[in-house]
């Protein structure tokens, strides 16, 4: 059974950091892309980012792009969502993902001041 755990979101203030990860289990890791999506309150699904199996290709919504940072260590079965400058609109939940599973409960990210 395909699972993704998701930690690291938080509460901080614009112009913060946080650094997220997702824990994969029950299917092998590095065989497959990985990626991050995120939920604003009252929003649809935003796709945010994605990496290749391997790490070596990633890819980034315009919105987050320069801010954000994805990565992923294969040893440790977990990928990593790095995010500076956090502005309000990035506030949401943010769900780990591949091809069709999605972290289950996600981890709320609060950029206010």
């Amino acid at each position: 059974e395909v699972q993704l755990v998701e930690s690291g979101g938080g509460w901080v203030q614009p112009g913060g950091s946080l650094r997220l990860s997702c824990a994969a289990s029950g299917f092998t890791f590095d065989d497959y892309a990985m990626g991050w999506v995120r939920q604003a309150p009252g929003k649809g699904l935003e796709w945010v980012s994605a990496i290749s199996w391997s790490g070596d290709s990633t890819n980034y919504a315009d919105s987050v792009k320069g801010q954000f940072t994805i990565s992923r260590d294969n040893a440790k079965n977990t990928v990593y969502l790095q995010m500076n400058s956090l502005k309000p609109e990035d506030t949401a939940v943010y769900y780990c993902a591949t091809g069709t599973h999605y972290g289950e409960k996600g981890t709320q990210v609060t950029v206010s001041s």
